[in-house]
């Protein structure tokens, strides 16, 4: 049985600096990821002949808490391709253009859609502030759509639109989610459409990781599935599928939030934060990488709402080949390993394109992820945050489900889990005037 002061549970960007936060404090911290890598819900993997982002991927100049970790460590922004072209697909017919006029006619209706953002959430990093947002945090982002009353083909593409930013079905989807995103992009649409896909991280979300986690002193252990956690109030007790024993003052949870319940913990979570897990997050979808036969223009494509794949961009062109990313809102549609089945579903966008290879991950079938970025269902600000913010005895949750901010991205993960490190360090103090004693084994 290994002894430490506090225990994280979960190598992603919220654990990592969670663990690096404490243990540079002085707090001896063992850091348990149940897979063979660290960094969660991102994961850069060479396939198609080049490292891909399997995961989260976009940061950007708005987001404080990942930009400031890049340059702590000297890693500098790449910037995205700029896109020439444009295509459409509504009322069955597809529309082509420049990328410009696409922007165009998704401007008024975001601006419709949003132009609340700031009312709601005029502190953006407090979003449980303004008691306003109960009146709408029940309400869908379909229904907030279909409300505009807008002209049929406006209205397909900005479902197609949010249907890309959910990763997900928009039925049960929050249209506080998306308020809250354009809010943390001073209320602007576009900004916040920039932050989700116009820059990277020099050397991919594997460098950011690896050098949060080079810069903590804290014992990283690999290939730890925990079964179970016990508190009492001496202390934590974490005991993995191998028999493996842990124990510690406090304890940091930093999974995602449909991964709580597969864990036992004595005594349980509470009812709030059980009901919230199980219910889950609306991003189910998929992320799909395409290489195609030759060097096609730099573009963009838009399907319908309900296609396998509604959302397609052209990443990497090289010689003789171009590599595509693609979205769509039911993983359960899209085979990552069918290079017959993509071509279907590219067809149905972007006809013409010749699939050579396919690749990716499917997070939701994967049980230590069980979701892709978290994007909110209704209700979940005003039933289920605060909840889930609360320390639970010793054990704090910590991840991007969690942030007050960007929720959904690599920042908000950061900036949750430096909250959680910060938690947990003053229960450590008060812990200080008494020695620390293991809790029983039952």
């Amino acid at each position: 049985m290994e002894t430490s002061d506090v225990i994280v549970i979960g190598a992603g960007f919220a654990g990592l600096t969670a663990a690096r936060e404490l243990s540079r404090s002085g707090h001896r911290t063992i850091l348990l990821e149940a897979k063979d890598r660290i960094a969660g819900r991102t994961h850069l993997a060479e396939h198609l002949g080049r490292d891909l982002e399997l995961g989260g991927t976009w940061v950007h100049w708005t987001q404080p808490f990942v930009w400031a970790a890049m340059g702590r460590y000297g890693i500098k922004a790449l910037p995205g391709p700029e896109f020439t072209q444009a295509s459409w697909t509504v009322n069955g017919q597809r529309h082509q253009g420049t990328a410009e006029s696409l922007l165009e006619l998704l401007d008024g209706p975001n601006r419709m859609l949003l132009a609340a953002a700031r009312r709601y959430f005029p502190l953006p990093w407090s979003p449980l502030d303004n008691p306003d947002v109960a009146d709408i945090d029940e309400l869908t982002l379909s229904e907030a759509i279909d409300r505009l009353d807008l002209p049929e083909d406006q209205r397909q593409l900005l479902r197609s639109f949010w249907t890309l930013n959910f990763n997900g079905k928009l039925d049960q989807a929050a249209y506080s989610q998306a308020l809250r995103w354009c809010a943390v992009a001073s209320g602007d649409w576009k900004l916040m459409f920039e932050a989700c896909a116009s820059f990277k991280i020099d050397g991919g979300t594997r460098r950011l990781a690896e050098a949060i986690l080079a810069d903590s002193t804290a014992e990283l252990r690999l290939n730890q599935v925990v079964c179970s956690i016990k508190q009492d109030d001496k202390g934590v007790l974490v005991t993995t599928v191998a028999g493996k024993q842990y124990t510690a003052r406090q304890l940091i949870l930093a999974l995602p939030l449909s991964v709580l319940n597969h864990i036992d913990i004595q005594p349980p979570l509470s009812r709030g934060k059980k009901e919230a897990a199980a219910r889950g997050q609306a991003g189910l979808g998929a992320k799909l990488w395409i290489r195609v036969q030759g060097r096609q223009e730099r573009f963009v494509a838009f399907g319908p709402e309900t296609a396998a794949l509604n959302f397609v961009q052209a990443e990497y062109i090289d010689h003789d080949t171009t590599t595509l990313v693609c979205f769509g809102p039911d993983a359960g549609a899209v085979d990552l390993t069918d290079a017959a089945a993509a071509q279907r579903h590219l067809d149905a966008i972007v006809p013409g394109l010749k699939v050579l290879d396919v690749a990716g991950h499917d997070w939701v079938a994967d049980e230590y992820a069980r979701s892709t970025w978290p994007m909110h269902y209704t209700g979940y600000l005003t039933r289920s945050l605060a909840e889930l913010q609360r320390p639970e005895g010793r054990i704090r949750l910590a991840g991007s489900d969690f942030a007050n901010g960007w929720g959904g991205f690599i920042d908000g993960a950061i900036e949750s889990g430096f909250d959680a490190a910060r938690e947990a360090a003053s229960a450590l103090g008060n812990d200080a005037r008494s020695p620390f004693q293991a809790p029983v084994v039952v």
